[in-house]
């Protein structure tokens, strides 16, 4: 019996005290999370997570250094067969850029907010391990 594994990555983009959420519907859900994406055949996990914020928002990023990678067992939300791994990177423009209020995404269905880090929680995001990275990871990177 085999067991698929479904690897995430995700951005974690700070600016100027800020933190930037995707809130996106897929298969008649909607939900908010850390921008970001499954992980294709053949790519690298940060080739995959420029990829997703260039393919999401136009936006290029680099990547500034690993967060956090999942340690515990998350089931999907989307398919109770498959076990959720994701991986989170810092990530920064490469270049100044001004502070945006919103990003609309290409596709209809996502669109971008900054909150203020000082401001969030868990309840902002959808999926447990979102949660667990705020209550337990980011205040560690925002001292």
């Amino acid at each position: 019996m085999s067991f698929p594994f479904n690897v995430r990555v995700y951005g974690i983009l700070l600016e100027r005290g800020a933190v930037l959420l995707s809130s996106e519907t897929y298969r008649g859900r909607d939900f908010t999370k850390f921008p970001g994406g499954g992980l294709e055949f053949g790519e690298g996990l940060k080739d995959a997570l420029v990829r997703e914020f260039m393919e999401e928002t136009g936006l290029e990023v680099k990547v500034v250094n690993h967060i956090y990678t999942t340690d515990f067992f998350q089931e999907s939300a989307f398919n109770p067969a498959h076990q959720v791994i994701s991986v989170y990177y810092q990530v920064a423009f490469p270049k100044p850029v001004h502070r945006l209020t919103t990003i609309l995404s290409k596709e209809a269905h996502q669109k971008f907010n900054w909150v203020d880090l000082e401001a969030l929680q868990p309840e902002m995001v959808t999926f447990p391990i979102d949660k667990y990275l705020i209550e337990e990871v980011l205040p560690a990177l925002s001292r």
